[in-house]
């Protein structure tokens, strides 16, 4: 069952690719051809196969010769893993369900603020209804829910602050309700997740900085929103969490 939900996660993966690709072009997500980057040329539907196009044409495109970007089967191969992780997890339940659809709009998301820098809301807030109701369903209790909803708002509340209080320059807004999200999607798992997002963040911050020329103060721009999903994911999957360290120091 892991190689089904495996596929289906790289098969959403390659739509959710288009879609990010014409949100907010002008171009409809659901109708038309899928084209070359490079040429424009249409694309036949043996070169659409998710991963195994890409592996069959060597990273290039048929139709020009272009290289491809490795981007799209890499997204196509973390959705699979992501959805067969959660079957491994979740079986199949109810809860299940919203958790795919809360993954695929959160791997839109990520990819649209990668190349735009920005959370459309058309995304965001069905990402956050659907983590609402993947939360509820896994949630053993109600009032485990709520005690999740609370570590939610609390950090939402923090990077809004974050926000406000730095007028923008360190963090979007949208990255509040973002990460109110997220945690609503992996429940016990938010405060580990909230740390760990800081964590990717920090260490990708100083790669960054360390290829940068010497001598440049040129800033560089960095999305968050990707390393808040990489942290929330991080927790809840592995299951690990660092407040273990507290409980053990004298």
């Amino acid at each position: 069952m892991e190689l089904i939900f495996f596929a289906l996660g790289a098969v959403i993966a390659s739509f959710i690719g288009v879609l990010t690709a014409r949100l907010h072009t002008g171009e409809c997500a659901l109708m038309g051809r899928s084209r070359c980057d490079a040429c424009a040329a249409p694309l036949p539907a043996h070169s659409l196969i998710p991963v195994f196009s890409y592996l069959v044409s060597a990273g290039r495109a048929r139709c020009c010769g272009a290289r491809l970007l490795f981007s799209a089967p890499a997204s196509e191969i973390l959705l699979g893993a992501l959805f067969a992780l959660a079957y491994a997890r979740l079986g199949l339940t109810l809860a299940l369900l919203f958790m795919f659809l809360s993954l695929a709009l959160l791997m839109a998301l990520v990819l649209y603020d990668l190349a735009h820098q920005i959370l459309p809301a058309r995304l965001l807030y069905p990402f956050i209804a659907s983590s609402a109701a993947a939360g509820f369903f896994e949630a053993p209790s109600l009032d485990s829910f709520f005690s999740f909803v609370l570590i939610a708002l609390l950090i939402f509340a923090s990077l809004a602050l974050i926000h406000f209080f730095s007028r923008g320059r360190y963090m979007g807004f949208a990255d509040a309700p973002f990460s109110f999200g997220c945690a609503l999607l992996v429940g016990a798992a938010a405060l580990p997740g909230f740390i760990f997002s800081f964590w990717v963040g920090a260490f990708v911050g100083i790669g960054l900085l360390l290829k940068r020329p010497a001598g440049s103060r040129i800033g560089v721009e960095v999305p968050f929103a990707p390393f808040l999903a990489a942290g929330f994911l991080l927790a809840y999957f592995t299951q690990w969490n660092p407040f273990i360290f507290a409980a053990i120091l004298p």
